[in-house]
């Protein structure tokens, strides 16, 4: 992670990162202008080698009776009440309090286990378990891309529950892919190969058609079909937009980090940073400037642990405070501020 950080700090700098203006599009691949690195010398993974970690690949959960498990299930509530802003859990909460009633179980005095994810006795998918039931909410980064290896080109739709955006100034996202058995995620080939992409934002009643779009289907197959969702035309780059979302950013590669696998025969991995080119706002969504958008009207879909989703019932405000403006009114802000003197 300390080279990921590296470069990307080197790549702030450069001057083409700072450009306002979009270059004109380009027929041809922009793959010339990518950088790329990867933590060790990759090989494709031995047919052998993929055959044994397809046989041991675990993430996808086995979903056979999940239609009788759903159907005991209460409906979903489709009537949208008000998102309502609440008190933030401890108002009065003051500096070293640390978290208050510790009796309610989030006690500092329980103890942790350690675990080394290396262990030759501890599964890959219990990392994968792990980490996406433990990091949460997650974003889900809806990305649309296009393919032009082969006869023609195809549009290509996936979700991705590693993604997130980094910066503002430009704007900027990091896109991760996990490996798996065989060859590469098609996002990340058709990335290198054009170096474009469009950042699309999921709302609650887009859900099952975004979930569609992440059947292992071959390459080559349109998951636009599969999903039925709408194009819209982009700008700056090749691929289309979501018609259905809300918020969606066409975006271009700047650099593409690649890693092997811990588990052979599986494919690489790796992590993709995306400058933002345009932005695309649904009409109605965002206040007279553009700068914020409506929660209400963007009800977005948190990524949870297993296959599980969340929504966002209620929220509450936790502004960002000064220390010029605290240290007089708190005990313990003052006498830090004297051990420093």
């Amino acid at each position: 992670m300390a080279a990921v950080a590296k470069s990307a700090s080197r790549l702030y700098t450069r001057r083409p990162l700072l450009q306002t203006k979009t270059p004109p599009l380009q027929l041809l691949s922009s793959k010339k202008n990518i950088r790329m690195s990867s933590s060790t010398a990759l090989t494709a993974p031995e047919p052998s080698a993929s055959a044994t970690a397809k046989a041991n690949y675990k993430i996808i959960q086995d979903s056979t009776d999940f239609s009788q498990t759903e159907a005991i299930r209460p409906p979903f509530n489709h009537s949208h009440p008000p998102i309502p802003v609440t008190k933030s859990p401890y108002p009065d909460w003051s500096y070293g309090q640390g978290v208050p009633n510790n009796s309610n179980g989030t006690s500092a005095a329980k103890a942790h286990r350690e675990i080394d994810p290396y262990a030759a006795d501890r599964p890959v998918v219990n990392n994968y378990r792990l980490l996406v039931s433990g990091v949460a909410p997650r974003p889900v980064g809806f990305i649309s891309t296009l393919s032009v290896s082969g006869d023609g080109e195809t549009e290509n739709l996936a979700p991705f529950s590693y993604f997130q955006v980094v910066d503002h100034d430009p704007p900027m996202f990091i896109l991760g892919f996990s490996s798996r058995p065989g060859v590469e995620k098609d996002t990340l080939r058709n990335l290198k190969e054009t170096g474009e992409c469009v950042i699309n934002t999921v709302s609650e009643n887009m859900i099952e058609a975004v979930n569609a779009t992440s059947i292992d289907a071959p390459y080559g197959v349109s998951e636009w079909e599969i999903s039925g969702l709408n194009k819209a035309p982009s700008s700056t780059v090749r691929p289309a937009r979501v018609r259905e979302s809300v918020f969606s950013i066409e975006g271009k590669v700047i650099e593409i980090k690649e890693f092997e696998a811990h588990t052979p025969g599986m494919s690489v991995g790796g992590v993709v940073l995306i400058k933002a080119t345009r932005f695309w706002v649904q009409e109605g969504a965002a206040d007279e400037g553009f700068s914020n958008i409506d929660l209400e009207k963007l009800r977005p879909v948190a990524q949870l642990g297993g296959v599980s989703y969340g929504r966002i019932l209620s929220t509450y405000e936790r502004p960002r405070k000064r220390w010029e403006e605290e240290v007089s009114k708190s005990e313990v802000l003052a006498e830090l501020g004297k051990r420093r003197s």
